[in-house]
């Protein structure tokens, strides 16, 4: 395991998600959270082509160079075991997936790297910490609620679980409290209308404002 992702994300709660932005831009929205408190950044991988998603591990090879140890990149919707040698190889640190999958868990720990599964059952979320993962994401946190977490979190206390999905500054604190460890964030992280006008000032509030949620946590 990465152990210094992994005290990363559970020292400063927050994992930005983000998601089909060009490099550059990227570079510029990973910047703006850096100043503001966010220190873990998800870029996910887009499934539709080749091309595409050499151009995810370019972007994670980027912003490891741009950011360096300020900034703790992981790959987010990875899919395949070669996705993961593919980010492993750009510099990322974690891997996130949608799902429980035992080849991309074993693959993540074979290249010591931090392995983060999507799961929302209890069933989903002790296999694929049995399988090796270090956190499980649970998803979708908004639909499933708190109380399923306080629920859940009762006999798999041992689980670190990062709530994502409708985690906002307003309820960030709550599911902390109802057992997450950490939460995965898009929302106004990613403000597309921000993002095109150059505003990066406003997602650097934006990101001011999670990291300000959770401190304390």
């Amino acid at each position: 395991m990465s152990n210094q992702a992994f005290d990363a994300i559970m020292e400063h709660k927050i994992v930005a998600i983000v998601r089909g932005f060009e490099s550059e831009t990227v570079i510029e929205m990973a910047k703006a959270y850096c100043a503001n408190g966010i220190h873990c950044v998800e870029v996910t991988f887009d499934q539709t082509s080749r091309e595409s998603q050499l151009k995810t591990a370019q972007t994670i090879r980027m912003v490891k160079e741009a950011l360096g140890d300020r900034m703790c990149v992981g790959a987010g919707t990875v899919m395949t075991a070669e996705q993961v040698r593919m980010a492993a190889d750009a510099g990322a640190e974690y891997m996130i997936s949608p799902n429980v999958d035992e080849e991309i868990i074993l693959e993540t720990k074979r290249l010591g790297k931090l392995s983060i599964p999507g799961a929302m059952t209890p069933s989903e979320i002790a296999a694929g910490y049995k399988m090796g993962a270090d956190i499980i994401k649970l998803f979708p946190a908004n639909e499933l609620g708190l109380s399923y977490i306080r629920a859940i979190k009762a006999p798999l206390k041992h689980i670190p679980l990062m709530a994502t999905g409708g985690v906002r500054p307003f309820n960030a604190m709550d599911y902390l409290k109802a057992g997450s460890a950490a939460l995965g964030v898009g929302g106004d992280l990613v403000n597309k209308q921000w993002i095109a006008a150059g505003e990066f000032d406003k997602i650097g509030a934006a990101a001011r404002a999670f990291a300000d949620s959770v401190k304390g946590a």
